[in-house]
């Protein structure tokens, strides 16, 4: 089995996964957006590279921005397309461990600045790691025979 086919491959019986990718990239669409462009109420790339630097000890605060913003982003997209399903969901996970690591590990419940919503983003990434994309997805699609080669 080549490493392409063993990327896109998935249960391609299973339409469980739609549920936890449309919800895990949605999310981190807006929150990448928020990080890169300062939609909905954001900092944008500039004031989020200066918070990670300054109060998180992140330096170069534009190097982890960029990480963060572009892989919540751009992830995000790949997410809810379902391709390449298992690289955008780990390091969906990367990044919420680094979030739990770096500002959310003092408390566990949310409204105590907590662990508790990126540890839940964090599992459901976990999930699709695990699983692949599922049968609605580009990656079941790519892992069928044939369906990347010439005919």
């Amino acid at each position: 089995m080549s490493i392409l086919s063993r990327t896109f491959r998935t249960d391609a019986t299973s339409a469980a996964p739609l549920v936890l990718r449309l919800a895990l990239g949605s999310v981190f669409i807006g929150h990448g957006a928020q990080k890169l462009f300062g939609w909905w109420g954001g900092y944008g790339f500039q004031g989020t590279a200066g918070f990670f630097e300054s109060k998180l000890g992140l330096t170069p605060g534009w190097l982890h921005a960029g990480l963060a913003g572009g892989g919540e982003f751009f992830g995000g997209i790949l997410l809810i397309l379902g391709l390449f399903t298992r690289f955008a969901a780990a390091q969906a996970a990367i990044i919420m461990g680094v979030a739990i690591w770096t500002v959310h590990r003092s408390a566990f419940f949310a409204q105590n600045n907590g662990m508790e919503y990126p540890l839940t983003l964090l599992l459901i990434a976990v999930s699709l790691t695990l699983t692949g994309g599922g049968a609605l997805s580009f990656d079941a699609y790519l892992a069928k025979p044939g369906a990347y080669s010439r005919k």
